[in-house]
């Protein structure tokens, strides 16, 4: 082999080795950016799961609230129906 057969045959070396690494290249990007948008759907939605699960605690407390008014309001109408000398 002539010194130009050895030149293009390394140049097609380096030229293939070259196009192999900005494919995996490309590939590793293309892999990042599909992670960080997956990390970035997961987040959105950890937001809003921690937003209904305020809105569920504080419909739980509303409803805790009432639920020891109405015992209260109960109270008062036994005591109330014992005075007018019922059975309650």
């Amino acid at each position: 082999m002539d010194a130009t057969t050895i030149g293009a045959v390394l140049a097609l070396i380096g030229v293939m080795s070259g196009s192999v690494v900005a494919y995996l290249g490309k590939r590793g990007e293309n892999a990042t950016t599909r992670m960080n948008s997956e990390i970035d759907q997961i987040q959105e939605e950890r937001d809003g799961l921690r937003k209904e699960l305020g809105e569920r605690n504080a419909r739980i407390e509303t409803l805790l609230n009432q639920r020891v008014t109405d015992q209260e309001t109960i109270a008062r109408l036994r005591i109330t129906v014992i005075n007018l000398g019922g059975d309650p």
